[in-house]
């Protein structure tokens, strides 16, 4: 390419690549590097690092932190600062990998787990045929280490054709990410590209749109009074609940993929009170913003309205995540990866979930997000959590193949 060709090039908004890499190559590259990844997925898995287990996200945190220096990453490393009470969390920790010129790519990946301190203890990591076992080795240790790898291989294969790559390690996103979510929203706003590493799909498939969730806590207050004496004079607040919990489920149905559940219900003393308290916890989900504004709006129209004469209602209300949907800008973005799959050898789909991450505030955000780019796994969240060691090397070529042709 001569000189004038390139300053046209730029002055169009190609990106002009320092050197252009195979994915072949990448998968080679990848290849060489297994058995460090499965080391290192063991050492990570060997951690209790539950949300509110502090300590043990610190120790991811330091891992993370390790990789971060050795790539030659510029590595900014936050405490969490708890106040009113609030539970101490773990350190946030953000990577900043700067390019040679092109796209601002924002890679999320996280540190902390659902498990309590011990699990690890009672199911250590283990290697049972093609698949690796252990407490959050697919939600999401092995994406969290195959972001890492797959910028590594990237930097082995001499390409720096990217304008950044900022890597948020987040520590507490299985409670909705209380405390990432802001830096995450201020972060993408200087991002062209997001790339989110939770594990692919059983059956292998990326994730173009995850359903947004609100969560509802709701109080109800009633009064007490004997229930075989004067019934009469009490308000049963679990009455009041039983009434609201009928309502919000025969919202089910209303609006296409819409859900709401009443998860939790708790209230009472003894069976001859009439109940003057009661609590519900509510999850509603809904794949498009529309949708969930409209379904929001029904729900607080159901809270607000007693049933029970002189009972009050107390709803406390938790948007954690807004739809991620498929726009045709991440739909783009998926059909690169597609391509490149099809040329590493595997086919390769992106589908939707009811799940959320946080690639519902990136989307959210208006950036192009693709999620699902760790290795296949399931049974998250559960004693038979697993990992297919056999997607490892596909998925982390996949991932630095998708960021060598990020325009």
């Amino acid at each position: 390419m001569t000189s004038a060709e390139q300053d046209r090039g730029a002055a169009a908004g190609a990106l002009v690549y320092s050197r252009v890499v195979e994915v072949h190559e990448l998968a080679r590259i990848a290849e060489g590097r297994f058995g460090e990844y499965v080391e290192a997925l063991r050492d990570m898995v060997s951690v209790d690092c539950g949300s509110y287990t502090p300590v043990g996200v610190n120790r991811i945190a330091d891992m993370c932190s390790a990789r971060f220096e050795a790539g030659g990453w510029a590595v900014e490393r936050t405490p969490h600062r708890p106040s009113d009470g609030k539970p101490q969390l773990g350190d946030l920790v953000v990577g900043r990998l700067e390019g040679a010129g092109g796209p601002r790519i924002l890679m999320i990946g996280h540190t902390d787990t659902v498990f309590d301190p011990g699990t690890t203890a009672e199911r250590p990591f283990r290697v049972d045929g093609a698949r690796a076992h252990g407490p959050g080795v697919s939600d999401m240790k092995g994406g969290l280490l195959g972001a890492f790898f797959a910028v590594e291989v990237l930097q082995a294969a001499g390409f720096d054709g990217f304008g950044s790559i900022t890597y948020v390690c987040n520590p507490d996103e299985e409670i909705g990410s209380p405390v990432s979510g802001p830096v995450i929203r201020e972060l993408v706003k200087q991002a062209d590209h997001a790339l989110v590493f939770e594990s692919a799909r059983e059956n292998g498939d990326i994730v173009s749109a995850r359903k947004g969730v609100t969560d509802y806590r709701v109080e109800i207050v009633g009064r007490a009074a004997h229930a075989g004496v004067e019934p009469e004079k009490g308000r049963s607040a679990v009455l009041e609940a039983a009434h609201k919990s009928i309502a919000l489920h025969e919202l089910n149905g209303r609006w296409p993929g819409v859900t709401v559940n009443v998860g939790l219900v708790y209230g009472g003393t003894r069976t001859n009170v009439v109940p003057e308290r009661c609590v519900l916890e509510i999850d509603l989900r809904s794949p498009a913003e529309e949708t969930l504004v409209a379904a929001e709006e029904e729900i607080g129209r159901i809270l607000t309205d007693p049933v029970v004469p002189d009972v009050q209602i107390m709803v406390h209300r938790n948007g954690w995540h807004r739809p991620m949907e498929k726009t045709q800008a991440t739909a783009r973005l998926a059909a690169v990866a597609v391509d490149i799959a099809s040329e590493l050898g595997f086919e390769l789909r992106d589908a939707a979930t009811g799940g959320a991450s946080d690639a519902n505030t990136t989307s959210a955000a208006g950036v192009p997000t693709l999620d699902g780019l760790g290795p296949v796994g399931g049974d998250d969240h559960a004693p038979g959590e697993w990992i297919d060691l056999t997607s490892v090397v596909p998925r982390i070529a996949l991932v630095a193949g998708i960021v060598s042709r990020l325009r």
